[in-house]
């Protein structure tokens, strides 16, 4: 078994240009994604099957306020009705979904008055 600790100073050294190019070569080699890593090994076998399915719940994920931050504030906190703080601490700790398991329909409106705001955003 490899020294982990000696791992963990040599993935800490990497540039993230390099920190990219490891994560792309380990998802060649094993067949997924790193948003998949998180998951538990054992039902990746049985996702396998679904992926195949057209997605029809979406999340829709703030990356960054565009440095536009109190017109995205204002638009979060129109669409989740979250207080002025909820909302502020919301958007300061992008990347933060603001909605989870919507509709296409429902998600690309949300992910249009965000961007229209000022925002980065991502449909999951």
């Amino acid at each position: 078994m490899a020294d982990i600790n000696a791992l963990v100073d040599q993935l800490s050294a990497l540039t993230v240009l390099e920190a990219a190019d490891l994560s792309k070569a380990l998802e060649e080699k094993w067949g997924v994604s790193a948003a998949a890593a998180v998951a538990v090994a054992g039902p990746a076998a049985a996702a396998a099957a679904p992926a195949a399915e057209e997605q029809t719940e979406f999340d829709v994920v703030l990356v960054n306020d565009g440095g536009k931050k109190i017109n995205v504030i204002k638009e979060v906190r129109a669409l989740t009705g979250l207080g002025l703080t909820e909302a502020k601490t919301l958007v300061e700790s992008a990347p933060k979904a603001i909605k989870e398991g919507v509709s296409k329909d429902e998600a690309e409106k949300v992910k249009k008055q965000l961007e229209e705001a000022g925002a980065t955003v991502e449909l999951k």
